[in-house]
């Protein structure tokens, strides 16, 4: 039996005639301002551009190659190309297909479209298909994020906190699914556990919240560094919980918006690479695809 698996992300515009579309889809066919169109297009052109499909497609490679015979890998986007639908048809003949949505805490809120875009791409060839719900706490994806946590410390200890962040949210969505900021909050305290760290060397906030006038999740990261600083650290490290592959929210939000916060309170700012095609990563993704798939986690 030949399973399937798509490794399933949102996605990213490659170039800059691409940007309006792409962010009319991601706001559910909501139009973007100009405005907000030429602030995109320059956090993209500050960076390179998003590698967020590459990452993915290099991922789901590496996870093809650990999982062996009998299993086909590819990556899809919800919301640029290569689409969903584009990956389950190029897995080509096989008899059933796994879903893992590249986040490891799941919100049925957030996700069920990546689910249904699935089950209706595989329908439509004859073909069962099943979705791995949350794996926050398969250990070999904690293991691999405290592996990363660990090379960084390696190269340097930093005399302030560690700061494990995930993206924010509108209150609303917390008020409707707490259980998901539950399971980013355990990730970290895993990680945290893993790491051995002490609670007063390490802390919790959010990064990368929307431009809306509603209220979102704090505390956000940057309202940290002046009292970080005032205690007399010079140096911050972030430990993103929740991202999987280096995209906007990491190489913009992260590495150029809260690198330059950081700075202007007198801190240094670094984080942990992100796990890509990690070997260690790849190692939990195959372990969450065998167990979705129904087959016994290889030891």
């Amino acid at each position: 039996m030949t399973t399937g698996v798509v490794l399933m992300t949102y996605g990213a515009p490659d170039g800059e005639a691409a940007v309006p579309g792409y962010l009319a889809r991601v706001r559910g066919g909501k139009e973007p301002t100009p405005e907000l169109v030429r602030e995109f297009i320059g956090r993209y052109e500050r960076i390179g551009w998003s590698p967020l499909v590459e990452r993915t497609q290099a991922q789901a490679a590496a996870l093809e190659a650990v999982l062996g015979a009998g299993w086909r890998v590819r990556a899809g986007m919800r919301f640029s190309a290569p689409a969903i639908a584009e990956a389950v048809a190029a897995l080509g003949e096989v008899e059933r297909v796994v879903g893992i949505v590249m986040s490891p805490q799941h919100s049925p809120l957030l996700m069920s479209g990546y689910a249904s875009a699935l089950e209706g791409a595989a329908a439509s060839r004859g073909i069962p298909a099943e979705t791995a719900g949350a794996w926050h706490r398969e250990d070999a994806f904690v293991d691999a994020l405290a592996g990363l946590a660990r090379d960084a410390l390696a190269e340097r200890e930093p005399d302030g906190p560690l700061l494990f962040t995930a993206h924010s949210l509108p209150r609303r969505v917390y008020d409707a699914e707490p259980g998901y900021i539950a399971q980013l909050r355990e990730t970290a305290d895993l990680v945290a556990a893993r790491l051995g760290l002490a609670p007063a060397r390490w802390e919790w906030a959010y990064q990368s919240a929307g431009h809306t006038q509603e209220e979102w999740l704090r505390p956000d990261l940057k309202e940290l560094f002046p009292r970080i600083a005032a205690s007399g650290a010079r140096e911050v490290l972030v430990v993103p919980v929740q991202f999987l592959a280096d995209h906007l929210e990491v190489l913009y939000d992260l590495d150029v918006a809260t690198a330059a916060e950081a700075e202007a309170c007198g801190l240094r700012y670094r984080r942990i690479r992100m796990p890509n095609d990690d070997p260690r990563f790849i190692a939990a993704l195959a372990a969450v695809a065998r167990r979705t798939a129904g087959r016994p986690v290889a030891v």
